[in-house]
């Protein structure tokens, strides 16, 4: 007995999904952006934190702790802090609070413009950053305004050539002068995209299955591991554009996780039939798994 149609029809079907993963990898790739600046004037106005920007291809999702921040005009208190300008990240009260930042790539340098509330002091706050990859510690870097004073201006930097896509700012140190609050605006983060490649995953690496696939509602994607370790578990549509984000920097522990996705994308609106490809990133590469969503 010959083959039947319905085994080519599978067989072709498995050929171009594994070709259409190839390019999507190939798409998903972080590229030589340059430096990319965030200035956050096209950010909406009084908003809280979190939001997303994107500049090009690179998507920074902004969060906070405690109550946070929002983008406000740099010139709120009637004056403007030295480099900033238009609107900027804004304290929403007098309690610390510490910035967090997570990124769509991998980053090799990172720089934010900030200025803590010090009211004529004779000397000026610690700031510190802290970066990781997929929540894996990368490491850390502090600076003290150059020129203290009131609401004086600093420059907050890291860079590691071996990838990082978050940060935490945070406000590590008061200075001696008692006259301020453990709070600081920020403007003007310029960063600078990876130009190294995440390789396939290898052998040993997470593996996944997605269950029932084609689906109509809701799926299961199976993520199987030899041992825990964070990875972050994103959704993309042919164009490789990020359509929901099911795991960013999740540690999981050793043996199957199951993560469903109900083929909503991050605003929790439906989309469309089609082919998708859930994405695994760890530190020891991607994986990438066609999921064909059926309307």
């Amino acid at each position: 007995m010959g083959p039947r149609p319905s085994d080519h029809r599978q067989a072709t079907t498995g050929r171009w999904t594994t070709i259409l993963a190839t390019v999507l990898l190939t798409l998903l790739m972080p590229v030589n952006a340059g430096a990319q600046l965030f200035d956050f004037d096209s950010a909406p106005l009084h908003t809280s934190l979190p939001i997303d920007q994107t500049v090009g291809t690179l998507t920074a999702h902004l969060s906070a702790t405690g109550q946070g921040f929002s983008i406000q005009y740099a010139n709120t208190m009637g004056f403007t802090p030295a480099g900033f300008g238009g609107l900027c990240i804004y304290p929403n009260s007098v309690f610390q609070a510490d910035l967090l930042i997570s990124f769509s790539q991998a980053l090799t340098e990172f720089s934010i413009l900030y200025a803590p509330q010090e009211l004529g002091c004779d000397d000026s706050a610690i700031m510190r950053v802290t970066a990781s990859m997929n929540g894996v510690p990368r490491g850390t870097a502090t600076t003290t305004a150059p020129a203290p004073g009131t609401w004086p201006t600093g420059t907050l930097s890291y860079s590691d050539l071996s990838g990082f896509n978050e940060v935490v700012i945070h406000y590590d140190r008061a200075p001696l002068c008692t006259d301020r609050g453990p709070i600081f605006m920020a403007d003007n983060m310029n960063v600078t995209v990876s130009t190294t490649s995440v390789p396939m995953m290898g052998p040993g690496g997470p593996t996944c299955v997605v269950a029932p696939n084609p689906f109509r509602t809701t799926t299961q994607v199976r993520i199987g591991l030899t041992h825990s370790e964070p990875l972050t578990v994103t959704v993309h549509d042919a164009s490789g554009r990020l359509v929901r984000t099911l795991a960013h920097g999740m540690p999981l522990a050793a043996g199957e996780t199951s993560i469903e996705w109900d083929g909503r994308d991050d605003l929790g609106q439906g989309v469309g039939g089609g082919v998708y490809f859930c994405r695994i990133l760890s530190e020891r590469g991607t994986r990438m798994t066609p999921v064909i969503l059926r309307r």
